[in-house]
């Protein structure tokens, strides 16, 4: 068996603010670099070892990383990033308070575009400042103008199957510092969760799960270190 680790980024300053953050770069505010902190030291107290880590091109994510590695005794290890790995694309939604866009729309509809594994928000429109073709990080990528559980599946797929679980089956440990959509795309493609089951599973902030994986990479075991903040998993 072989041991991969996920870690939801824990708050972020527009997390504080309530908007909708999606791609654009915000930095974790002070409750979730502790967070991170405390995601590391579970780590380090179930005597959880890396070989690689993996995170978006997002400083929330990435800061996440280090600090919960540094907290584990591991920030030397190798840390790969991948904008496959971003959160999903919240399109005309984004830098959006959420409780005004519940009131201007109606909160049924918010939580249609929110959660619903195949309905897109309203696409964002171009040359705005969260137009992010212009970003250079994405250079040579097709940038997104909204996006739904669905299509940020398929955007981690070829990641997950040409680098990532190369690795696993190598025998590699792996931590996976993410976001709450991209890492709900890895546990459906892991635990086959149907479409219909997959917008209730909610990954906690800062909260490490560990999933033992067979030769086949099919999930053997799994479990949340902070057993109070846990929250129901597919079977495994």
């Amino acid at each position: 068996m072989t041991t991969l680790v996920l870690l939801r980024h824990g708050q972020s300053q527009w997390n504080l603010e309530d908007r909708f953050t999606g791609w654009v770069d915000v930095d974790l505010s002070a409750a979730g670099e502790a967070e991170a902190r405390r995601g590391g030291e579970l780590i380090a107290a179930a005597g959880l070892e890396f070989d690689r880590a993996y995170a978006s091109v997002l400083t929330r994510a990435i800061r996440t990383a280090d600090l919960a590695l540094a907290a584990a005794g591991q920030l030397w290890i190798p840390l790969e990033k991948s904008w496959r790995l971003n959160e999903r694309h919240y399109g005309g939604l984004t830098g959006l308070n959420k409780t005004e866009t519940a009131a201007r729309h109606g909160a049924e509809q918010v939580m249609i575009w929110r959660r619903s594994y195949d309905v897109a928000p309203p696409p964002l429109a171009p040359g705005g400042p969260f137009d992010f073709s212009r970003d250079r990080r994405y250079a040579g990528v097709e940038a997104p103008a909204t996006e739904t559980l669905k299509s940020t599946l398929e955007r981690v797929r070829p990641y997950w199957d040409g680098d990532i679980a190369p690795r696993l089956a190598a025998g590699e440990r792996l931590l996976i510092a993410a976001h709450g959509n991209s890492l709900r795309a890895i546990v459906k493609l892991l635990f086959d969760v149907s479409d219909a089951a997959i917008p209730g599973v909610e990954i906690p902030t800062g909260n490490p799960l560990v999933i033992e994986l067979d030769q086949a990479q099919r999930p053997v075991a799994s479990r949340y270190l902070d057993a109070a903040r846990a929250q129901p998993l597919p079977a495994a």
